[in-house]
């Protein structure tokens, strides 16, 4: 397929809002990064109805990628691009006004689907429109970079405001941000690549439904339990959906996904190792702002802080990372991320949760985002430069799907994880710890049920036991069940990060020996030989 030039002014244009746009994908992404804490306070929440609140993010975001990719194809992607923003302005604004946590899940569901579009969108204008892969390389390395600013500014915006008693001010610096990218993508060059693409409903039907029902049953299982009737059957549900969009995908002449690009070796071992590497790096950040926000309730500024550290590499290392794409195999650079990516997770897994010194952070955090910025970049790169151009808008959909679902996983599953570990070592012992603290009934009966119902964050954020009517005046918590819940808590999140460090030193071994051989050529790609999908 010939490259159509496009003026060079009309492509830098094209560059900065394709990354303003998905650094306002990330500044709403990110934005609970430092407010978990806050959240947790604001509106009483337990474990799971705190992780939902990350997750009506990630969930859409993930469900629809794909198909806005197909849409921006069909249709053109730049004003594709301006409703992406629209609808996180929309978000963002039903967040800032939320009274409930409820509230806040339903903003986050309209701003992930923003998100859903803005992600592959912007990467597949600014992939479409490069006029050599020296070129492609330099811009996608510029966008993965405004992906980390955005991640790094986020949380720290997040903190500030929350540090001044108005978190909800960083919702309204989001609604002003998208309102600046519709204005900015009004100068893009627009593009499409209609060939052979057409909507895949059915395709679409199934991939939304399954990953929705085991999204679902890993976040609910943390508070209802997996052995639970309803989150069996999500799982149950969940597979065969996904199980159904397979058969479809391989049998419909116009796929969502085209599952050939999987007999790719090199994609293939990408694409696995960047769900796992991604579900890494975001288990041990969420891990990190659970740690010092809603356990330790620390201010939500010092999360913002240790965020820069995680995200700034990305972007200071952006002339490095984008020479390292393009002069040294991907196998070194992605197995050398994804084991500065375990350090990352193995070192706070030793902490002691009674420290409450937030510094001790910094040094694993900064090794972690410097994982983090080998990878990312190298990822994108890979799987446009193993596709023809023409399928540049579904290879960069595909990859911000690994990516992202790798990242919706995270807060997920290690969230599942350490609440539920948490509730059963505070529930061995809340018996105990009740009667040692002198609570008479009816106060026990109610500090029992709080710790049955809301688990041990709920006993270590409450700082009063409620009474059971008009009469009976609140009292204070009792320390000893404060104490069980905070170490208990504590000792499930040391768990969290050895078991992100555990899965990001897989993704290590699997990109080191699964592309060996592997060799890229992307002048080849972009020549137009490799329409078959076969490894370049």
């Amino acid at each position: 397929m010939n490259h159509i030039p496009v003026p060079r002014r009309g492509y830098t244009a094209t560059v900065v809002a394709g990354s303003f746009a998905v650094l306002l994908a990330q500044v709403a992404y990110s934005l609970p990064g430092a407010l978990n804490g806050t959240f947790q306070q604001e509106f009483q929440t337990t474990g799971a109805q705190l992780t939902w609140i990350t997750a009506a993010f990630a969930i859409p975001m993930v469900v629809f990628e794909l198909t806005t990719g197909v849409i921006g194809d069909l249709f053109g992607r730049k004003r594709l691009l301006q409703a992406g923003a629209a609808l996180t302005v929309v978000g963002s604004l039903i967040c800032a006004v939320a009274a409930t946590v409820q509230v806040m899940w339903v903003g986050q569901v309209v701003a992930g689907l923003g998100a859903a579009i803005l992600y592959p969108i912007s990467l597949a204008m600014i992939a479409a429109l490069a006029p050599n892969s020296d070129a492609r390389a330099k811009a996608i390395a510029l966008w993965a970079g405004f992906l980390s600013i955005g991640a790094a500014i986020s949380p720290l915006m997040g903190g500030a405001f929350a540090a001044s008693g108005n978190w909800r001010g960083a919702y309204v610096v989001v609604i002003v941000a998208a309102i600046a990218s519709i204005l900015i993508t009004t100068r893009a060059t627009d593009s499409s690549a209609p060939e052979g693409r057409k909507l895949d409903l059915p395709g679409q039907a199934t991939l939304a439904l399954g990953l929705i029902a085991v999204l679902y049953a890993a976040t609910q299982g943390s508070e209802s339990g997996f052995g639970t009737p309803i989150v069996v059957a999500a799982l149950v549900a969940g597979a065969l959906l996904l199980a159904a969009f397979v058969v479809i995908e391989l049998r419909t002449e116009s796929p969502l996904l085209h599952l050939h690009l999987f007999a790719n070796r090199p994609y293939a071992v990408v694409a696995i190792a960047t769900v796992i590497g991604m579900f890494a790096f975001l288990a041990t950040c969420f891990s990190m702002s659970i740690w010092l926000g809603a356990i330790q309730h620390q201010n939500a500024l010092v999360i913002g802080v240790l965020f820069l550290f995680i995200q700034g590499p990305a972007f200071v290392l952006v002339p490095v990372v984008s020479h390292l794409i393009r002069n040294v195999p991907a196998q070194w650079i992605l197995t050398g991320g994804f084991a500065l990516m375990a350090i990352g997770g193995f070192w706070p897994s030793t902490f002691d949760v009674q420290d409450m010194s937030w510094t001790r952070f910094i040094a694993p955090m900064l090794i972690l985002g410097c994982g983090f910025a080998l990878t990312v970049g190298s990822i994108t790169a890979v799987a446009i430069n193993t596709v023809p151009i023409r399928l540049a808008g579904m290879a960069s959909a595909t990859t911000n799907l690994l990516r992202d679902f790798g990242f919706a996983l995270g807060p997920v599953l290690i969230g599942a994880v350490a609440f539920s570990k948490a509730n059963e070592w505070m529930l061995e012992k809340v018996g105990p710890a009740i009667g040692a603290s002198g609570l008479e009934p009816p106060y026990s009966d109610i500090a029992g049920g709080i710790a049955h119902e809301g688990g041990a964050m709920a006993i270590n954020s409450m700082p009063v036991v409620p009474g059971a009517g008009p009469d009976m005046p609140p009292v204070p918590m009792p320390e000893q069940l404060q104490q069980l819940a905070f170490e208990s808590l504590g000792s499930a999140y040391n768990t969290a990060f050895l078991l992100a460090g555990l899965c990001a030193l897989t993704a290590a071994i699997l990109t080191l020996v699964g592309l060996i051989g592997h060799h890229e050529s992307s002048a080849e790609v972009e020549s137009g030989e490799s329409e078959d999908l076969v490894a370049v």
